[in-house]
């Protein structure tokens, strides 16, 4: 049985629509706009995120585009300031010009259509220091394999050779795979140039890092699951959306009317548009909680949710830091925002691999590290618990940003979840088994994507038989 992120995005999902189906509602300009942010965005990222090359860049991160905009950004050059690290894309034959700027631990923040050269010293700095220009610790593991070393288990070995290979998918290219427990790093494997230490985005895994943000303030008492969103461009009266709850959100049943392709957020992620300007302004379409919709919106409104529940901006933006990502060692990790600081956690996020297994790490401990709670004891629980609204049978379940591999899947743990992203980004959690499986990946589009549940199974079936 295989269900690959790709089957399931043609099934309903899919992050590529046809350029006509488009050509109605976007300009030309806006259209050469979004192929200049994307590059700006892109570039800004893998360069000082993941420390890459020009020829990796190319070959990883300007590949897999969206057709509506593929061809122009290719014809884009990139100008990049290393040492103000910020990137510049002049299109429309250089009348008009993208920047895309770095800061440390937020990563790269899009410049809105219009910006120019004079608005990068406006950009809020919050963050001075740069924690990922250090070593990865290696913590909280007492035992590492080592990387790119033979685990000692054959059947093991093999099934990650096989992980690097077209075995899972001929649309795969893995670039790296991570197996762990709480205690020690089974397996570590990346191909060629990339290090514990090199970022990747992580696409839409970032959504299961957004609700463990939300965790960490619902153990903090900042925000409660069950509350009324109670955002202030709801706030009259007359607004159903008034009725919207931050579970709702969690749940991908908002009820809001997310366009066809829920996951095509254009206009935030590359057109320098502000999650305050669009995610807060769409209408209701159904009932509240009635119809499950795989939406960015509802991920970007769930983090909406908490930095109007903050005392202030400064505090909104160093929180996923200072009460989660640092205190459980994920210090190579960058959570984009927009120009407002909003942040992007529907998919704007680079990490590691080693940081994305702490993470899971972190949800098998029932969200305690090192004797701190930092998640609710019962969090787990929560977001591994089917929503009432559900997505079709032909793909895995959905609890709160997090996809469930229950009793729609066999050859699997019923216990089993995974954060899922595009281009075969995977974190997956077997409470059960005390494993951590994460794979990362640059898979072609329009192509059999990496199948994370066979890849899942194998890697059992392999560590069963040790």
């Amino acid at each position: 049985m295989k269900y690959s992120l790709t089957s399931l995005l043609t099934a309903g999902f899919a992050t590529t629509l046809s350029a006509t189906a488009f050509a109605s509602e976007e300009t030309q300009t806006t259209l050469n706009a979004y192929a200049a942010g994307y590059k700006a965005n892109f570039t800004c990222s893998a360069v000082f995120n993941a420390g890459k090359s020009t020829a990796q860049i190319e070959e990883d991160e300007l590949t897999g585009i969206y057709p509506l905009i593929a061809d122009a950004v290719h014809q884009l050059d990139a100008s990049i300031n290393t040492q103000q690290r910020w990137v510049r894309v002049a299109y429309d034959d250089g009348k008009r010009e993208r920047y895309s700027v770095w800061r440390p631990r937020l990563g790269c923040v899009d410049l809105p259509v219009g910006a120019g050269a004079d608005s990068i010293k406006k950009v809020h700095r919050p963050f001075t220091k740069d924690t990922s220009a250090q070593p990865d610790s290696g913590a909280p593991w007492q035992h590492h394999n080592g990387v790119n070393q033979a685990t000692g288990n054959p059947r093991l070995d093999a099934v990650i050779k096989q992980a690097f290979s077209k075995h899972y998918g001929d649309g795969a290219r893995t670039s790296a795979v991570l197996i762990a427990t709480p205690d020690k790093i089974l397996a570590e494997h990346y191909k060629q140039g990339f290090t514990p230490e090199t970022a990747q985005r992580t696409w839409s895994v970032a959504k299961s890092i957004g609700a463990s943000v939300i965790g960490a303030a619902v153990q903090q008492g900042i925000v409660t699951t069950k509350q009324k969103a109670g955002l202030e461009n709801w706030s009259h009266p007359l607004d159903p959306r008034q009725h919207i709850t931050l579970e709702n959100l969690l749940h991908m049943s908002s009820g809001l009317d997310s366009n066809k392709a829920g996951n095509r957020t254009d206009r935030v992620y590359m057109g320098g548009g502000l999650v305050s300007d669009t995610a807060t302004e769409t209408a209701l379409e159904v009932e509240p909680g009635s119809r499950w919709k795989y939406a960015n919106n509802d991920t970007m409104l769930a983090l909406r949710v908490l930095r109007e529940a903050m005392a202030s901006e400064e505090d909104y933006v160093k929180f996923p830091y200072t009460s989660l990502l640092d205190k459980i060692g994920m210090r190579h990790t960058f959570l984009e925002t927009d120009w407002q600081n909003d942040f992007i956690l529907s998919s704007q996020v680079w990490t590691t691999s080693r940081d994305l297994a702490r993470l899971g790490v972190l949800h098998l401990q029932q969200g305690e590290w090192q004797g701190e709670q930092i998640l609710p004891g019962n969090w787990l629980d929560y977001i591994s618990e089917p929503a009432p609204a559900q997505p079709p049978e032909n793909a895995p379940g959905y609890g709160a940003q997090w996809w469930l591999y229950n009793e729609r899947f066999p050859e699997l743990p019923d216990d089993t979840i995974a954060a899922r992203g595009n281009r075969g980004q995977f974190l997956l959690v077997i409470p059960s088994e005390n494993l951590v499986i994460v794979r990362r990946g640059y898979d072609l589009a329009g192509q059999q994507g990496f199948s994370e549940h066979d890849f899942a199974r194998d890697v059992l079936r392999a560590l069963k038989r040790d």
